[in-house]
């Protein structure tokens, strides 16, 4: 199973990012490229417990919808939407620096792999409580999937 407590995933992830471009084109959604760093950053940020995002979840998001979603083994489809904390069309980060912004997404992933032993992880604003080898999933799973709308 990938997960970012898996060195070659991290990795794996890591070379992804590095081959986007501002111009990379979309293949869902409506976000660009650089939104999309953006977006991932922020959602780093939200793991890290440094971007407050506000309870969303229900009993049946907190169970049944993240079992599914971290654990199933299928690609998460286009289309799910995000909190407005971590949209860019609403409450997250601008979009400023295309190189800045690609290299802070990676400092954020090696932070995050870096707190893994370190224990109290904030909640997720969909899945409600989650343990370190759920947002460890979460953050490769996330991150996959933004790369892949991106074609990376």
């Amino acid at each position: 199973m990938k997960t970012l407590s898996r060195k070659e995933c991290e990795a794996e992830l890591v070379s992804r990012l590095r081959q986007a471009r501002v111009d990379s084109v979309g293949r869902w959604g409506r976000m660009s490229a650089h939104q999309m760093i953006c977006h991932v950053c922020d959602s780093f940020r939200m793991a890290l417990g440094e971007k407050h995002v506000k309870d969303v979840s229900t009993l049946a998001k907190r169970t049944l919808v993240k079992q599914l979603a971290l654990y199933m083994p299928l690609q998460w489809r286009p289309g799910i939407v995000t909190v407005p904390e971590v949209d860019q069309e609403a409450g997250g980060t601008r979009p400023i620096e295309f190189a800045q912004d690609l290299k802070e997404v990676e400092t954020l992933l090696v932070r995050m792999v870096s707190r893994a032993g370190k224990g109290d992880w904030p909640p997720h604003p969909i899945f409600g409580r989650m343990s370190e080898a759920d947002w460890m999933r979460w953050a490769y799973l996330h991150t996959d999937h933004h790369l892949r709308q991106f074609g990376l």
